[in-house]
């Protein structure tokens, strides 16, 4: 099983190389990893190394408080992140947080042998999936304690197939897992793994820790003043027609800010013909501008969603109508009903805040309407939602200090 495994990554990566010709975010996972193992060299050599390796930029905000109490706890140590996507590296490669950033290089066996006598990490930590198994083996072998943190499982994964035998013996030589939940645990002990504890998902600490200094600015300040705004955070087309059908019964009391997931003008224009009957403009045109002169507000630049969903009387989450749901803690960590689309079957946290019942799955813009007019008409219900997801939220908060305590034992 181990050679169809090098096989699949071999083939993987030879695809990647094809891509690459065409495909802009293929040529930069190939780039990168060019001369990784002369960066890794220069950078880790005589250092006592902590490795977290995420998958993408999503990962990250989950490694992100954790990687800071690592280095309040161990500052003689050095963080090395990696990551497996461009669009978790490209962003970070730069963030002064980690000690060293790379990407991981591709999973084979030489690779891994030859990374981790570089490296030579005292401990290593996955940030809630990516099971790449001839690191996990090499790190098996050389008596190298590696976890998984805010991990999450489902019994459709290869590990719990009849079939999937040789899945469970990879996952079998994990020193712990710390899990987001009862049904990961349940489905670990279920295969012969003990090795579980729950601990919850990271991101809660993370999106509560930036809640608590919230961010301020004259043009969200004038924008919202006149009107209440719903905050749509990483729309796609899907999400924009969406909200396209549902602004014009809502116009005269409400004001949209919209931070799509992608920012290149071409979908920008697409977003401002959706909305062309109505005061539209770009946040980085509204310097000369008057905000409170629009309707709605499109947000074209990187990095400032996170900090504007608290300007929101309700948040739409985007991803729903599309692949799949994008984070929606950080719009409930500021206590407001949140919408979005039907595809979120895979997010433990949109199952729990919609049995909360502070977070809302709509199949159409009609179904938004409705709660908005009934929250208009019953002010008490709207506060109850708004509680509900303050205590979802507190109560969720304090997986980095177990993860801490639990790493000490």
């Amino acid at each position: 099983m181990r050679f169809l495994y090098s096989i699949g990554i071999y083939l993987f990566h030879l695809a990647l190389h094809i891509a690459s010709l065409w495909n802009s975010k293929a040529a930069l996972g190939i780039k990168g990893r060019k001369n990784i193992f002369n960066f890794l060299q220069q950078t880790c050599q005589n250092k006592k190394i902590i490795w977290v390796h995420c998958a993408s930029l999503g990962e990250y905000e989950q490694a992100e408080p954790l990687i800071k109490k690592l280095k309040t706890e161990h500052p003689t140590k050095s963080i090395l992140c990696t990551f497996f996507s461009p669009s978790g590296y490209e962003v970070k490669k730069n963030d002064p947080l980690p000690d060293i950033v790379s990407y991981i290089p591709p999973d084979r066996c030489k690779n891994a042998k030859k990374f981790l006598k570089i490296v030579n990490p005292e401990v290593a930590i996955f940030i809630k999936y990516e099971y790449w198994y001839n690191f996990m083996n090499q790190l098996h072998l050389r008596n190298i304690p590696f976890y998984y943190v805010s991990a999450i499982y489902r019994k459709t994964q290869p590990f719990f197939h009849p079939l999937g035998y040789w899945f469970r013996k990879q996952l079998r030589k994990c020193t712990h897992f710390y899990v987001q939940n009862q049904t990961s645990k349940e489905l670990l002990n279920g295969i012969g793994i003990s090795q579980v504890d729950i601990i919850g998902d990271t991101r809660f600490d993370q999106v509560y820790n930036t809640s608590l200094n919230k961010y301020r600015s004259p043009i969200f300040d004038e924008f919202t003043q006149e009107k209440p705004t719903i905050v749509c955070g990483s729309t796609w087309i899907e999400d924009e027609k969406v909200l396209a059908k549902l602004y014009p019964k809502i116009q005269k009391s409400h004001k949209l800010i919209i931070a799509p997931h992608l920012i290149d003008n071409k979908h920008i224009e697409q977003i401002e013909a959706l909305f062309s009957p109505f005061r539209v403009i770009r946040y980085s045109k509204m310097e000369n501008e008057k905000p409170e002169n629009f309707d709605i507000l499109i947000i074209d630049s990187i990095g400032l969603l996170k900090k504007i969903y608290h300007y929101g009387r309700y948040a739409y989450v985007g991803g729903a109508f599309k692949t799949g749901l994008h984070n929606i803690l950080e719009a409930a960590v500021y206590g407001i009903p949140i919408f979005f689309g039907p595809n979120y079957k895979k997010f433990n946290e949109a199952h729990e805040l919609t049995e909360y019942k502070t977070a809302f799955s709509v199949k159409n813009e009609n179904e938004i309407f409705a709660k908005i007019e009934f929250w208009n008409k019953n002010p008490d219900e709207y506060q109850q939602v708004c509680q509900r997801a303050n205590q979802y939220i507190l109560k969720n908060v304090g997986a980095v200090e177990k993860i801490s305590i639990a790493l000490k034992n």
